[in-house]
């Protein structure tokens, strides 16, 4: 029997949700405490606030979700930044400001996001990471529960979270916006799940479509909900007339696509079941209504279809509103940057979707990369960014240009590219007749969208200043730019010491309880793996069912990143209708080759680990 370890005291900059009040573990005695080990830029911490929602409605008398927010990104580690993140996410419960990572270190935590569970006595008893746990979570909830009521360890009651003042804005965390025919912008309204038309000066509401309360209805503009969408898209004319209505919204957490009727405001559900996807990937068209999505954040016209920012899943999909079908359009759902034909290139949460004026060229930005790429004759190319772990605000030469975490791009006339460069608080401009990156303005809280007016205007949507900002004219000219050369960072994570040759990789999976391995369609396991730079992987890279795998290290190249994707299907035991369930998680192990080192390499795939 393993020893009982004990939780480390919750220690950080300070905390968000309890009215001013400092938490301590003591304080907590007697509650079920998760510790969610998250960063906001992060979309399977997104998920995973998603998932803990019907927990801490269910069990709120006896469970206490505390947020560790412990950031990637410099701008992650700005405290105001953090505040406007947990209202924009709608996080109820107790934030802890983890900056520099001291309480992810103490509990070990080794991927975003990180989840820790607490038992009344204060006892570490089980952690997990990714994302999909909420099965196995509420059946631990519920052994806990009866475990510490028979011992009078559990103390049922309020917790700890306090909720901020309601603020009073037109728009609360802005996401993408649209021009209408009209003149009219409509803007998607995240924070109040609805979506507000403005009258051509940005600032005037003419109309709100949606409740503003978070839901999944269809109907009258007044009744209709959504939970924080996102991208908008008008269809071209021929296209609504045949479809029966006119724009497209991407219903981000519903997972979801929403048609608009704009004459009316009436609401429809035209794409995705509402589940979350956690599929395999196929090359399918599938009724639009039945397939699952994960996340879409983002919508453009392109190559006769619509095309889909699936952030979920690094992938862009495709939807046909006349045939009422969608499918995969690009990448393989791993999460790293790579170029190459669109089946095999990899992306990382794009975001952003513009196409170039003469229709030939799709714009994308891929947020978690700090990438701006770009779709065109069937290939994914890179314009500007180096990876999942270099980011700044540097401007010059697109080779050596950073950004950091882009969530909007839109193209200009004369083809160049904007860039709403979010975390660096920038408008950025990608020249490429010259391959040069400038900054046209700078000092925005969050741009996420951007958005040219038939006047040639542009309108930045200022996410966390709540309001569409208009660029001053002339800074879109070369005179109105200018040359920033800024910090460079690098995510640096402490690389595992590896011999060169010969490497067993291991990748452990346990179900969760009450689970079992899922092979009614084939093998329940698959891994993936590659490398950066490739020529560390001899042998060994590739897609294949085994969770263990023989790979060749390159004893020339000294430093790398090891990217391994591994996902196990499992399903409920011994229960009528049983319930599927897929654990996936993604890893960018950084490794260093160093004689005589270690010849395994194991990693977790966590169901549930006690």
């Amino acid at each position: 029997m393993s020893a009982r370890v004990r939780a480390p005291e919750l220690r950080g900059r300070g905390w968000l949700n309890t009215g001013g009040r400092d938490l301590k573990l003591a304080d907590l005695r007697g509650k079920i405490v998760i510790a969610d080990f998250w960063t906001f830029c992060c979309i399977n911490c997104l998920h995973v606030l998603d998932e803990l929602r019907p927990l801490e409605e269910k069990y709120g008398d006896v469970l206490v979700v505390i947020g560790v927010h412990s950031p990637k990104f410099e701008h992650e580690k700005d405290a105001d930044a953090l505040a406007a993140a947990v209202e924009r996410y709608g996080v109820h419960h107790p934030v802890l400001d983890d900056p520099e990572l001291d309480m992810w270190q103490q509990y070990a935590a080794r991927a975003w996001p990180t989840l820790s569970v607490i038992d009344p006595e204060g006892y570490v008893v089980a952690t997990m990471a990714g994302e999909g746990h909420a099965e196995g979570l509420a059946r631990l909830i519920d052994e806990l529960i009866a475990t510490h009521e028979a011992k009078g360890t559990l103390h049922r009651g309020d917790g700890p979270y306090v909720p901020p003042p309601a603020p009073e804005t037109t728009l609360r965390f802005p996401g993408k916006a649209v021009l209408l025919a009209d003149g009219n912008l409509l803007v998607s309204d995240s924070a109040r799940h609805s979506l507000v038309e403005l009258a051509p000066d940005g600032e005037t509401p003419v109309r709100r479509i949606g409740s503003g309360e978070r839901g999944r209805a269809d109907g009258p503009a007044g009744a209709a909900s959504f939970s924080e969408p996102q991208g908008l898209c008008v269809l071209p004319q021929h296209v609504a007339e045949v479809a029966g209505y006119d724009l497209v919204v991407a219903d981000t957490v519903n997972h979801l696509l929403r048609g608009v009727r704009l004459a009316s405001g009436e609401v429809v559900t035209v794409a995705g079941s509402g589940r979350q996807w956690r599929a395999s990937v196929d090359d399918h068209a599938h009724d639009a209504l039945a397939v699952d999505f994960s996340s879409p954040w983002d919508l453009a016209w392109y190559d006769d279809k619509l095309i889909i920012a699936m952030a979920g899943i690094h992938q862009l999909w495709w939807f046909d509103p006349i045939k009422r079908t969608a499918g995969m359009y690009a990448g393989t759902t791993v999460e790293a940057l790579r170029d190459g034909p669109l089946a095999e290139a990899w992306m990382a949460q794009p975001s952003g979707l513009s196409v170039s004026a003469d229709g030939t060229r799709l714009w994308i930005a891929d947020s978690e990369t700090s990438a701006v790429r770009y779709v065109e004759n069937g290939v994914l190319g890179t314009a500007v960014g180096q990876g999942l772990f270099d980011f700044g605000h540097v401007d010059g030469p697109a080779e050596s240009a950073l950004l950091q975490h882009p969530l909007g791009v839109c193209a200009l006339p004369d083809d160049s590219v904007l860039i709403a460069d979010t975390y660096n608080g920038a408008v950025r401009r990608f020249d490429p007749s010259t391959g040069q990156v400038s900054t046209v303005v700078d000092g925005l809280a969050e741009p996420s969208d951007l958005v040219l007016t038939p006047a040639g205007e542009v309108l930045v949507v200022e996410s966390a200043a709540h309001r569409l900002t208009r660029l001053a004219p002339g800074s879109l000219s070369a005179a109105g730019a200018s040359t920033v050369d800024g910090p460079r960072h690098r995510t640096e994570r402490k690389p595992t010491d590896v011999a060169a040759g010969e490497v067993t990789l291991d990748v452990v999976f346990t179900p969760a309880p009450g689970q079992k391995l899922d092979e009614t369609y084939g093998p329940s396991t698959r891994l993936v793996v590659s490398a950066s730079p490739p020529e560390l992987l001899m042998e060994g890279a590739g897609t294949g069912t085994e969770l263990s795998r023989r790979l060749v290290l390159n004893g020339e190249v000294t430093d790398g990143v090891l990217q391994v994707t591994a996902q196990a299907a499992t399903c409920d035991a011994d229960v009528e209708h049983a319930a599927c369930h897929l654990t996936r998680q993604d890893w960018g192990v950084p490794v260093r080759v160093v004689d005589g080192a270690a010849t395994r390499l194991p990693l977790v795939l966590r169901g549930l680990d006690a």
